[in-house]
């Protein structure tokens, strides 16, 4: 369904007074990549001005997206004449995969920082990044030689704000309880895998980024192209040369055919299905809808290959599902929590202990 007359409403970036679009373009199919279905450096512009033109201001990137390649093509379109002044967009990008093969090219070392940042403003063709992010959790680099080094970054105006991704609860919590003790500056969003067939991020990240104040950025929010509306029980098969396809192929658990051929998927798009009727809307633009309407999300990162997925995306904005929806979907997606998440529930709910409003 076309996103003829979608505009895109504004969020605060966490507790942040940066506002964001409430969809964000995701740039990892941007230029020569190893994933499929890589886009042309021509074909991102027009998908990027016609992000714009709905109303979209926040782009998100990274250093290993194409090699370096998705920060080039971003960079270039910023410089075009149809690009809007680089202060009226948001770019977010991250750092942390291996972008060579020496041994300080990854991490989140101090040495690693600093060239990374620098080869990232450089693809970028801008003197600051809106928002930088840890693209991983670093199990061998001190904390706080981390931290004191985006710290840094902040302080001396190259980047304007943090944000970690793919961090567990305790990592999370133990980042920002350091940067506060250090006086530091301290992480505005999280970028997290989230959807209605990820929802294990609401057990620990969810409550941090709550208490801290941090922004909730949920990548995949259609599981890898799961809840796309493509798939319906009785498919056998992923279709050749998407990312179910290339999620077999390279053995990327996380969407892979064999964990999500289930009836507990089956059953999801069935309610899916029954929702975007009443709705008419397509399954995607559902599936996007519930990750937007969750409390906390920030802004929803989105990808296109082309104009009519794009589309297809936009149209998830400018409409609200219902209570009764949203609580369908819960209980569809819901999986039995499991230990200390499920004692911990029901301990309180015995105890007569629910949640309050501080």
């Amino acid at each position: 369904m076309a996103s003829s007359g979608v505009k895109l409403q504004y969020n605060y970036l966490g507790k942040t007074g940066l506002k964001v679009s409430e969809l964000c373009f995701g740039a990892m199919t941007f230029g020569e990549s190893q994933l499929p279905s890589e886009s042309d450096q021509q074909s991102c512009f027009e998908l990027l001005n016609s992000f714009v033109q709905a109303g979209g201001n926040f782009v998100d990137t990274a250093d290993v997206y194409g090699l370096g390649n998705s920060e080039k093509v971003l960079g270039n379109w910023l410089h075009t004449t149809s690009a809007p002044p680089r202060d009226d967009v948001v770019i977010a990008t991250k750092f942390f995969s291996p972008v060579g093969f020496g041994p300080n090219d990854s991490g989140a070392s101090r040495k690693h920082i600093l060239a990374a940042v620098e080869a990232s403003l450089s693809r970028l063709q801008t003197n600051y990044i809106d928002l930088y992010q840890i693209h991983c959790w670093d199990k061998t680099t001190p904390l706080k030689e981390t931290l004191t080094t985006l710290n840094d970054l902040v302080r001396c105006g190259k980047v304007r704000y943090i944000g970690a991704s793919n961090y567990s609860g305790w990592q999370l919590q133990k980042a920002i309880t350091t940067s506060e003790a250090l006086g530091l500056e301290v992480f505005s969003t999280l970028q997290a895998q989230y959807s209605l067939l990820c929802r294990s991020t609401e057990w620990e990240l969810f409550p941090v980024c709550e208490d801290a104040g941090l922004g909730i950025l949920p990548w995949s929010p259609l599981k890898g192209g799961w809840l796309s509306g493509k798939y319906r029980r009785g498919v056998t098969q992923p279709e050749a040369g998407g990312r179910i396809a290339w999620a077999q192929n390279v053995g990327w658990s996380e969407t892979n055919w064999e964990n999500f051929a289930t009836e507990h998927t089956w059953n999801l798009i069935d309610a899916l299905d029954e929702i975007a009727k009443e709705q008419q809307k397509t399954v995607a633009q559902v599936s996007l809808k519930w990750v937007m309407q969750r409390a906390g999300v920030s802004s929803t990162l989105i990808g296109a290959r082309n104009k009519q997925q794009l589309d297809d995306n936009l149209a998830a904005a400018g409409w609200e599902l219902t209570s009764q929806q949203m609580e369908l979907l819960n209980n569809k997606s819901k999986l039995p929590l499991p230990y200390p998440y499920g004692v911990i529930e029901d301990v309180n709910k015995m105890s007569g202990r629910t949640k309050r409003n501080l």
